[in-house]
């Protein structure tokens, strides 16, 4: 479905279009199955894939504890992407444009922000990860720069001006990078994983390694919140998914793409994260959860330093698509005349380095129980809301051209649904009570499905 040609001039020139966030034309909707399960092989092959498998050794769990967790974890967090994806494909709009039908055509603005913000963290995160590798591979060119406590932030810093680079130069630059850079992170896997089982004596010792909890409910006070942190990874990309399936041939293309994208290249990764780390516990008598810093302890210089630059690259690919593309799109609609998708994605680039991301990566506690499921109770009511509005409220049905119209079916009250942002708020208070209450701890633990729950619940409830 695409605007109505009879009031595309009075929407094209209304303050909330431009042509970022217009709707895609048929003819312009060319992705198919296959590119839509390889963006997940190119967005799930990354580094904090594999520190989200690695931590979760770091904290106690067995191999097949947590291959299960994440696997379990991602096939809850599909269903949401799948539901929220099929306005992308349908209509052919971004999430932003999206979201103004449950929250209002201003009020959008709440949920595309708190997103955005969450994506600048991301960005931030990968970008640290990239520069640390930068670091790594002059470090074995150039052993006497170890020391250096200035040279981590230069090569922070000239990673960060890359990915800019690739923000300025388009959407099309994301499509070619997400072709290369899941092969390359596939083979620095491999790689890892080849030298650590080596070192260590074969999958026989690395595999029967046992679990470190003593009992039931001490593995469930470390799973609890590390299943929400599974669904809390993707739960920003569960939001913005129809950023991506607008450029959809079909519906079913899209859903068969993610499908059997996203649950394979996670668990298939996640996999190679959890022995490899296992082997650093056998090889150097700690788990070594740091994919970099692991390969800064190959004695091959040569080997090391091609492995680096392919992380490098698979991580720069990683960050543009899943990073950059929503909260540039999200800033873009505060003021769609002037915050192209460019500007939008330079925004982004700013506040990543203002999160200070060094901090979210101090350890696996921060990245998992802190990072991970703190956000997802911002999130998990975002996407209750969208998905109850759009198939219980709307029955999959929106008016596309008042989307993007003042004073149109979504305007509500001055713009804003106020339905739409109490319930907001009550999630975000149910899923982060457990921080300042500490009886009410286990909220906090299953942050998203609290937030997601109360939110859908109130909305529908206030919407009848």
């Amino acid at each position: 479905m695409e605007l109505a040609a009879g009031r595309r001039a009075a929407i094209q020139s209304s303050s909330l279009y431009n042509e970022d966030l217009a709707p895609i034309p048929t003819e312009r909707r060319d992705w198919g199955t296959y590119n839509y399960a390889s963006l997940w092989v190119g967005m799930s092959v990354c580094i904090p894939t594999y520190m989200l498998a690695s931590g979760l050794i770091a904290g106690g769990m067995n191999w097949w504890q947590a291959v299960g967790t994440i696997l379990l974890g991602n096939l809850i967090v599909l269903i949401p992407m799948l539901l929220n994806a099929h306005a992308g494909a349908k209509y052919g709009i971004p999430f932003p444009v999206f979201v103004r039908a449950s929250f209002g055509v201003l009020g959008a603005n709440v949920p595309a922000v708190l997103r955005a913000l969450v994506a600048c963290g991301w960005f931030g995160i990968q970008t640290w990860i990239g520069g640390q590798a930068i670091f790594a591979m002059l470090a074995i060119l150039r052993p006497e720069w170890k020391g250096s406590a200035v040279a981590p932030w230069v090569c922070f810093l000239l990673f960060w001006l890359l990915n800019i680079a690739v923000i300025l130069r388009g959407i099309e630059t994301i499509k070619f990078l997400e072709g290369i850079g899941a092969p390359f992170m596939l083979a620095i896997g491999l790689l890892l994983l080849w030298w650590m089982i080596g070192k260590a004596g074969g999958f026989g010792p690395v595999l029967s390694a046992p679990s470190r909890f003593k009992g039931a409910p001490d593995f469930l006070k470390f799973f609890i919140p590390s299943l929400t942190g599974m669904v809390g990874f993707w739960a920003t990309v569960a939001l913005n998914i129809p950023d991506f399936t607008r450029y959809a041939r079909s519906q079913k293309a899209q859903m068969t793409g993610q499908a059997l994208g996203l649950p394979a290249a996670m668990t298939l990764y996640s996999f190679i994260g959890v022995a490899v780390t296992s082997a650093s516990v056998v090889i150097f008598g700690e788990p070594v959860w740091d994919p970099v810093a692991l390969l800064g302890r190959f004695n091959q210089p040569l080997v090391a330093s091609i492995a680096l630059v392919a992380l490098l690259i698979a991580t720069l690919n990683t960050n543009v698509a899943a990073n950059v593309v929503s909260p540039s799109n999200d800033f873009s609609n505060l003021n769609p005349r002037r915050i192209s998708f460019r500007v939008g994605g330079i925004i982004t680039g700013v506040l990543g380095l203002m999160m200070m991301p060094w901090k979210l990566l101090s350890d696996y506690s921060s990245y998992i129980n802190g990072w991970l499921v703190g956000y997802s109770g911002l999130l998990g009511p975002i996407a209750g809301i969208m998905i109850a509005d759009y198939f219980v409220v709307r029955r999959a049905e929106l008016a596309v051209d008042d989307l993007y119209l003042r004073g149109g079916a979504y305007e509500y009250s001055s713009g804003v649904n106020p339905k739409a942002i109490g319930a907001l708020a009550a999630g975000i208070v149910v899923a982060l009570l457990g921080l300042v209450v500490a009886p009410l701890r286990f909220l906090y633990d299953y942050a998203w499905f609290a937030g997601f729950a109360v939110s859908s619940a109130v909305y529908i409830f206030a919407s009848r």
